[in-house]
């Protein structure tokens, strides 16, 4: 008993430091903001594959036709969401940091979006005509979707934090008279600070391309963004993620918030590069994305409660988890699965908490192999995590009937895993 407590103590106090980190909070509140965008971008690819596209959708068949000519539409809803994704989330960083700084305004953001175009390349190498020309003053889709989003949280903490600690130095204040607004008087007391940040950061992407002949970008990208896709977006980096999280839900610290800032950036980014894909009718690459993680690896909630609920109305005696149960199933079907987690409770509970640490890595590897040999499609448009299940398994991998059938084995295939210890608790006396 000492030892658990001790356990349990010391995973509290690692999740705490963790939540209370300010660049955790500040990453975690920028995507939750910017979660619709992510959505109306993936019904935009959606309508814009499934009803408008002349060759796989609706408008293929002759009465419908007409259809294709309003496809740009979703075309440039896709673009203006998903395609400066990047960008979007440099500017809600750097203003949820700035407001954890101190910062009352607006301009922690714009701050942190200037230093990051200031080390972007703007000049590219097209081929036209067979040849290859260079085009100056653009700003390629690579920089500003999601390859380049690891830059952009870098770029965007290190701004707002330079900025704000040069904002506090009554040295570099411009000090205007009593008569001038104040605003104007705020905003001439930042100049030097944002004039030294962005020359800072200016100076950082010129002497790196000049003396490695790489941009920031390249690094980044490739000493830390794609490892971390490789190992996060394939079978045993989702199952450890998942494995983390189910640990801390069983302490009762929302696993999904702990591995948020890890699990966010890289499975949005995932789906979003397989959106792109799907609207211009490319091959998918990506198996492992966000809706992966819903659709196979929680469904009904984290742990595939849904499951549990479902044994415990077959098979349960108990008066105390049947009244659960009935409170639990209708937020279960959308995904909600508090009232479960701390009401049965599977919280500190070690009966509970082995199938629910163990039924999603289960489900999550069904999923996997059945995405792998084919027989599922691949996701290929975020639908809200609160979208029942079958419909999310549907709508999310474009109609694919494969992946509806998957994840009601994956159902089944929790019952299964539920219900013996269903029984066992059967015979335990309700506290």
């Amino acid at each position: 008993m000492a030892f658990k407590n001790k356990l349990v103590d010391g995973l509290t106090s690692v999740a705490n430091a963790i939540n209370n980190f300010k660049y955790i909070i500040a990453i975690k509140s920028a995507f939750i903001t910017l979660m619709p965008v992510i959505i109306v971008g993936a019904f935009a690819v959606l309508i814009s594959n499934m009803v408008m596209d002349p060759v796989n959708g609706l408008a293929h068949f002759k009465p419908f036709s007409f259809l294709a000519e309003y496809k740009p539409i979703f075309s440039g809803i896709n673009y203006a969401s998903l395609n400066i994704l990047t960008i979007l989330a440099i500017f809600m960083i750097g203003l949820e940091l700035g407001k954890i700084n101190g910062e009352k305004n607006l301009f922690p953001g714009l701050l942190a979006v200037i230093c990051f175009i200031s080390v972007t390349p703007t000049t590219i190498e097209l081929m036209v005509n067979g040849e290859m020309q260079k085009v100056t003053d653009v700003i390629a889709r690579q920089f500003t979707d999601t390859k380049s989003l690891f830059l952009g949280i870098f770029i965007s903490i290190l701004s707002v934090e330079l900025y704000s600690k040069l904002g506090k130095s009554d040295k570099l204040k411009i000090k205007m008279p009593e008569s001038v607004p104040s605003n104007v008087a705020v905003s001439f007391s930042a100049l030097i600070p944002t004039i030294i940040t962005v020359t800072v950061f200016s100076m950082l992407g010129f002497f790196f391309h000049k003396f490695t002949g790489l941009y920031l970008y390249d690094a980044v990208y490739n000493v830390v963004q794609k490892p971390l896709e490789t190992v996060v977006q394939g079978l045993p980096g989702i199952l450890v993620l998942m494995l983390v999280a189910q640990i801390f839900w069983v302490i009762g610290i929302h696993g999904n918030q702990m591995v948020k800032p890890i699990r966010e950036p890289l499975l949005l980014g995932a789906i979003t590069v397989n959106m792109t894909a799907y609207e211009q009718g490319l091959p998918i690459p990506n198996i492992i994305t966000m809706p992966f993680w819903d659709v196979y690896m929680s469904i009904g909630g984290s742990g595939i409660t849904l499951a549990l609920l479902i044994c415990i109305m077959i098979a349960s005696k108990r008066e105390d988890m049947k009244e659960i149960t009935k409170l639990s199933f209708g937020p279960g079907l959308f995904n909600i699965n508090e009232p479960v987690i701390f009401g049965l409770p599977i919280m500190l509970n070690p009966l509970m908490a082995i199938p629910f640490i163990i039924t999603p890595l289960i489900t999550g590897t069904i999923g996997y192999f059945s995405t792998l040999l084919g027989f599922a499609g691949k996701a290929v448009v975020m639908v809200p995590w609160t979208t029942p299940p079958i419909i999310n398994a549907y709508l999310s991998t474009g109609g694919s009937i494969g992946a509806v059938v998957t994840q009601i084995i994956c159902i089944v295939v929790a019952i299964i895993i539920y219900f013996p210890f269903v029984k066992i608790a059967n015979k335990r006396t309700a506290e």
